[in-house]
C-alpha cells in the first residue's frame, strides 16, 4: 500500500502544480500552452485513482 500512496500523492502533487503553474505565470506568456496544462491536469487525478485502486503486484 504504501508505494500506490506515494505514486498518488506524486501523481496529485504534479496536478496542483500544473494548475497553479498554468493558472498563474504560463498563461501570462502563453494561453494555449497554459489550456493544455489545464487540460492534462484535468486527466491526472482519474488516473491518479484508477493507479492507486489497482489490485495485486508487490504492495499487497
Amino acid at each position: 500500500m504504501p508505494g500506490r500512496k506515494r505514486t498518488y500523492l506524486m501523481m496529485m502533487g504534479v496536478c496542483l502544480t500544473l494548475f497553479v503553474l498554468a493558472g498563474t505565470v504560463v498563461r501570462l506568456f502563453s494561453t494555449t500552452l497554459a489550456l493544455v496544462m489545464f487540460a492534462v491536469a484535468l486527466v491526472i487525478p482519474p488516473l491518479a485513482v484508477i493507479i492507486a485502486n489497482r489490485g495485486g503486484g508487490r504492495d499487497e
